[in-house]
């Protein structure tokens, strides 16, 4: 039996792509014309623990340094993450919960924050909206690397197992308004 979270996320991800999809194929046009390559797969974590591959719209060019004005626009703009609702679809991801990290992080949790594997990775979340900018805090940093792991991913996986322990759909849904709302001021 499906739950109801599940056929939100297929029925608003279905929505999404068919209201979408032309919107999506244009900026995996103008990725490829910009960066020699439109969409791409990366490895990231999913639930239980289980790897998945993510889609994104390429917004690094081949030569895996350059950032032209239009892939910093979709990257800020987080126009690049549209195609993830494919990956909600396949269920493989949901609207609501704890954002998909690359390997090496959620997959290292142990103890009580490994209940954060249970929970199915999200487009959205409490952590990403406080981190909206995650990108260009990093890019600020004498040690970007080092603020990561000791400031930004320790406090996420706090505010992920918050919301472990207190997701309801009324949750999902101002989390979801919470993210529209800041899509609108951006």
């Amino acid at each position: 039996m499906i739950d109801l979270k599940r056929l939100f996320d297929i029925v608003l991800s279905g929505i999404g792509l068919i209201f979408l999809g032309w919107l999506i194929l244009i900026l995996i046009l103008l990725a490829y014309f910009d960066t020699g390559k439109g969409i791409f797969l990366q490895k990231r974590i999913g639930q239980y623990g289980k790897i998945f591959n993510i889609y994104k719209i390429c917004s690094i060019k081949t030569d895996g340094k350059n950032i032209s004005n239009y892939s910093t626009f979709i990257r800020k703009s987080k126009l690049d993450e549209m195609p993830q609702l494919l990956n909600v679809l396949l269920g493989q991801m949901s609207f609501v919960g704890p954002r998909p990290d690359i390997p090496g992080y959620y997959d290292r949790l142990e103890g009580e924050d490994r209940k954060i594997l249970e929970l199915k990775p999200g487009l959205t979340s409490e952590a990403s909206l406080k981190y909206f900018d995650e990108e260009f805090i990093l890019k600020n940093k004498d040690n970007p690397l080092q603020y990561n792991d000791t400031i930004i991913f320790p406090d996420k996986v706090k505010m992920n197992l918050e919301y472990y322990y207190n997701q309801s759909y009324y949750q999902d849904l101002r989390i979801i308004f919470k993210t529209i709302s800041k899509f609108i001021r951006k």
